[in-house]
């Protein structure tokens, strides 16, 4: 058993000064406001949710910049294929040990991994690929939840190609097998799109994992992020990518749609009626060329928003959280757009916090008994200096940045910061050729 005491802390009423107790488990057993120090921050706030992460594609920063060849999604996607098709299970792990690093760094607590990246370069079916990640958020320090991904073709009619096939399951029934032999870092499963997935075996899909890892087993499927995904779609079966998911799916609040860029007005009323979470990832989304979700439409009518990092090129909760609402700022020509009558950053934290373990069915993303002592523990470094804690969160979100993060805690322990990897070496042997 410990305590924590926080000379304020974001609790669901607002900012208090507060102790935090903590069991041997990293569970939050009671809070209580005290004037009492010794203090172990400034200002805590619930430890972030990276909702949505591949970290391999950490190693892919710096190299699809250049204005060649196809300066789309689809042009970075080919280069993505052709680093994937190199990288062995002592390579994810470094990516992963990197990724999970800057992470936890970067406010994250959690990470969902999205994880496709199954079979082994020679084509070889194992768990070593997801082990090394496993391995590395146990070392990292990071809390995770593995989402295991399904593939099965390269797009509505069209089979897998040679560089996909190392995302591919032949059936339901080997997936589960996968799910199975993971273990409990399972937390649910990613049917990755309505392009690499048939809709028709969705519901077998997720009667599968939910026999295999309980009926809280979540599901997170990339929806709609690209035009060329909404008209392939309208095209081969006459429906939207949510319509035609929710067409052959019970949708319930367990249920992510990734990204969610090109939905329709119909297909938000379909996602709310449904309790279906978005999990948008602003600085990929914008790295991409993806993009704008209507956050403001969706947060208003009661839908929750998490975030996450994706493609990992950079990794930062406070920018992912300043761009989301700044994009909205720009296409509307009008400021505060996702702010409430106190301000926009303790907003805006603690939904994407909440929503962020909402996607997960994890018991965190707040501070209060019975959840993960989860926290992100700010110094008063500028520009947080001297303001009272809203403005300090305003502060953050719109002028600050990692370094204003003094300290991380998962399940009540302090992470510290990682030593030396071999994550350079492994950039330049699988990028510089690829």
């Amino acid at each position: 058993m410990k305590t924590l005491r926080f000379k304020q802390a974001l609790s669901p009423d607002g900012f208090r000064p507060m102790a935090v107790h903590v069991d041997d488990k990293g569970l939050i057993t009671a809070v209580e406001e005290t004037d009492a120090g010794p203090w172990d921050g400034a200002i805590a706030l619930p430890g972030m949710v990276n909702a949505h992460s591949h970290c391999f594609q950490r190693v892919m920063c710096g190299f699809a910049e250049a204005a060649v060849g196809e300066r789309s999604f689809w042009g970075w996607r080919e280069l993505m294929y052709r680093i994937a098709r190199k990288i062995t299970p002592d390579d994810q792990y470094v990516i992963a040990r990197q990724a999970f690093g800057e992470m936890l760094a970067a406010g994250f607590t959690t990470v969902a991994e999205f994880h496709y990246l199954h079979h082994e370069p020679d084509g070889s079916h194992s768990t070593a690929m997801a082990e090394a990640v496993i391995g590395a958020a146990r070392d990292a320090g990071i809390r995770l939840a593995l989402l295991p991904v399904y593939y099965e073709r390269g797009g509505f009619g069209q089979p897998a190609s040679e560089a996909q096939q190392r995302f591919v399951h032949a059936s339901v029934d080997e997936f589960a097998g996968l799910l199975a032999r993971l273990g409990d870092t399972v937390a649910g499963i990613a049917p990755h799109s309505v392009r690499a997935v048939d809709p028709a075996v969705l519901p077998d899909l997720v009667a599968a994992a939910r026999e295999v890892i309980g009926e809280n087993a979540v599901v997170h499927m990339h929806v709609a992020e690209q035009r060329a995904e909404v008209e392939a779609t309208g095209q081969a079966t006459g429906f939207t990518p949510a319509a035609l998911i929710a067409e052959t799916c019970e949708l319930d609040p367990l249920w992510s749609f990734v990204h969610a860029t090109h939905v329709t007005d119909h297909d938000l009323r379909l996602m709310l009626a449904a309790g279906v979470n978005t999990i948008l990832c602003p600085l990929t989304e914008a790295n991409l060329g993806d993009g704008l979700f209507p956050a403001k439409e969706f947060m208003a009518a009661g839908g929750r928003i998490a975030i996450g990092t994706d493609c990992n090129a950079r990794i930062d909760a406070i920018e992912e959280l300043r761009l989301m609402e700044y994009a909205q700022r720009l296409v509307r020509e009008r400021r505060a757009v996702l702010a409430g009558k106190d301000g926009l950053g303790a907003l805006l934290w603690a939904h994407a916090a909440r929503a962020g373990a909402g996607v997960l069915a994890l018991n965190a993303g707040r501070i209060e008994p019975g959840t993960w002592a989860d926290f992100v523990v700010l110094n008063d470094e500028p520009p947080l200096t001297g303001l009272e804690p809203h403005r300090a969160l305003d502060a953050l979100v719109t002028g600050g940045d990692r370094h204003n993060i003094a300290a991380v805690y998962v399940g009540g322990q302090a992470i510290e910061a990682a030593g030396e990897t071999a994550f350079a070496t492994t950039v330049n042997r699988l990028c510089t050729q690829a």
